[in-house]
This record gives C-alpha cells, structure tokens and sequence, in this order.
C-alpha cells in the first residue's frame, strides 16, 4: 500500500474517530456536575473589584 493511501485511510476513519471522541470527552467535562460553581465564579470575576458603575465620558471630566 502506497504511503499516501495509508495515511489517507488513517485520516479518514481513525483520526475522524479519535476527533469525535475527544470532541465528546470535552463537552462532557465542561458540563460535568459540580462544575457550575467554578463557572458562574469565573464568569463573575471581571466584576470582582467592581465599586461604581464606569464613567460615561472620561474625556469630559469635571475640573
């Protein structure tokens, strides 16, 4: 078998496989139970230090 056969077998059926696998064991860890905590964390955490809401025209300050 020619080398370019061979690699275009494995392409097409293996490497489909292990990329549908893999795709699969990520969806599953990032809808894993438990991890809604962690992400409603990080998904808050650009708001962490947050005291006031931002000036509208930082431009036009008042002297």
């Amino acid at each position: 078998m020619e080398t370019y056969s061979f690699l275009r077998h494995m392409a097409d059926s293996w490497f489909l496989l292990a990329m549908t696998l893999g795709f699969l064991a990520l969806c599953v860890w990032a809808f894993r139970p438990g991890s809604r905590a962690m992400h409603q964390e990080v998904a808050g955490s650009i708001f962490r230090n947050d005291d006031s809401p931002a000036d509208r025209n930082p431009a036009q300050k008042e002297a």
